[in-house]
């Protein structure tokens, strides 16, 4: 298989976790129209919850990776994932969206921790972090039209329509790996599913300071970014009155993250990644603390195009964060690099999804909430960064099976 059709196959397979929550965006006001909200949920747990299911899926998908290979383990998360979808198109009640959501999350992990593990087995350093770069130019072509694209299934067949198009993608996903792509991970350098081995290996992951304080920021990063999707339909419906437009405005600020990953697959090779980091975060920081001063300075009426454009550099600054970080947390793993992506994707995904629930919840109408949600995570993420980079970054040392 050719680097380039490998390239557009990861993009593919990666960009199913963001085609699984940017498509859905345009639906959730009618699914919440179908079946209303109960007291323990509403149809902003649809996408956090969608996270958390990644979560665990990512717990159990790593390891897998590592033991049975890249390829099987891949198949194995679309499998899951189609469950799920099925679930949540035959779903009755709002709990039952919420179910198959959860198991689809579970499911697409497989596409993303074996395709990081997949770029793993194959490139290093810089090398690795320019092909992420590459890889995320081509996923974010997702969030640009699949709104548009979700809105006119939606207007002809309605919100179901959008797992039926999600079954069809996993399918035909599936099939091109399984027919075209090899394996990266030969037998010889696979480690068993032994509880013992995965407790060793985990605590050796946990306990480097590197990879886990990257881990965290990682997680703030996409919190924060998860805050905005979880609540940017209503957003843009009550404090600006946008409804049939909302997909123009999601490509509109879609193109500020292609253009970071563009930027950054060019730069990367030349001033490295924890330079590119740096300045994304201060970029990052910079805009959030921008947005919260213009929303108290404002009595929180922040004018449409400020709203616009505010959000427009931080998800540039964000896209130039997402392959540096993953990267740089990444390079510390070497041989357990799937059991070690899958502690990172996890944990990363199990702060995005906490801190995302718990600043939604002071959602009322105005984007103040969304402002004090950007500046906790830019801050906190940049010190933790900070401290991470500076720590010890010697690779994590893998612990072999006892040979009898």
């Amino acid at each position: 298989m050719k680097f380039r059709e490998s390239l557009i196959l990861y993009a593919s397979l990666t960009s199913l976790t963001a085609l699984s929550i940017d498509a859905l965006l345009p639906g959730l006001r009618a699914i919440g129209e179908e079946f209303g909200a109960t007291p323990l949920l509403s149809t902003q747990h649809v996408i956090s919850l969608f996270i958390f299911g990644m979560a665990f899926g990512e717990l159990l998908l790593g390891p897998l990776s590592d033991a049975i290979g890249r390829k099987r383990a891949l198949l194995f998360g679309l499998g899951l994932y189609a469950i799920g979808t099925l679930i949540a198109l035959s779903s009755q009640s709002l709990e039952m969206v919420v179910l198959g959501r959860f198991l689809q999350g579970a499911g697409v992990s497989g596409p993303k921790i074996a395709t990081r593990a997949m770029i793993r087995d194959q490139f290093d350093g810089s090398a690795m972090a320019r092909v992420m770069s590459l890889m995320f130019t081509l996923f974010i072509l997702v969030p640009m039209i699949a709104p548009a694209l979700a809105m006119g299934l939606i207007s002809v067949a309605g919100w179901r329509s959008i797992f039926v198009a999600y079954l069809l993608i996993a399918l035909t996903l599936g099939l091109w790996l399984a027919i075209r792509h090899p394996e990266t991970l030969p037998a010889h350098r696979r480690i068993p599913v032994r509880p013992r081995l995965l407790l060793t290996n985990g605590f050796r992951i946990v306990a480097n300071a590197r990879v886990m304080l990257l881990t965290v920021a990682t997680g703030l990063v996409f919190g924060a970014q998860l805050l905005y999707l979880s609540t940017a339909a209503d957003i843009f419906h009550d404090a600006y009155g946008v409804t049939e437009s909302l997909p123009l405005y999601f490509a509109g600020l879609a193109i500020s993250m292609a253009l970071a990953f563009f930027l950054n697959s060019r730069l990367v090779q030349r001033f490295g990644m924890e330079a590119m980091a740096r300045a994304a975060f201060i970029g990052f920081a910079g805009s959030a603390v921008s947005m919260m001063s213009a929303c108290l300075l404002l009595d929180n009426e922040l004018p449409f195009p400020a709203f616009l454009a505010t959000l427009f550099v931080t998800f540039f600054a964000t896209g130039l964060l997402f392959g540096n970080l993953n990267a740089l947390a990444m390079q510390s793993l070497g041989e357990i690099a799937g059991f070690g992506a899958s502690i990172i994707a996890s944990g990363s995904s199990l702060v995005s999804t906490v801190f995302a629930l718990v600043f939604g919840r002071f959602y009322d109408g105005n984007s103040l909430y969304l402002a004090a949600g950007f500046v906790v995570a830019s801050i906190c993420s940049l010190v933790l960064a900070e401290i991470g980079l500076r720590s010890d970054p010697s690779p994590v040392r893998a612990a072999q099976p006892a040979h009898n």
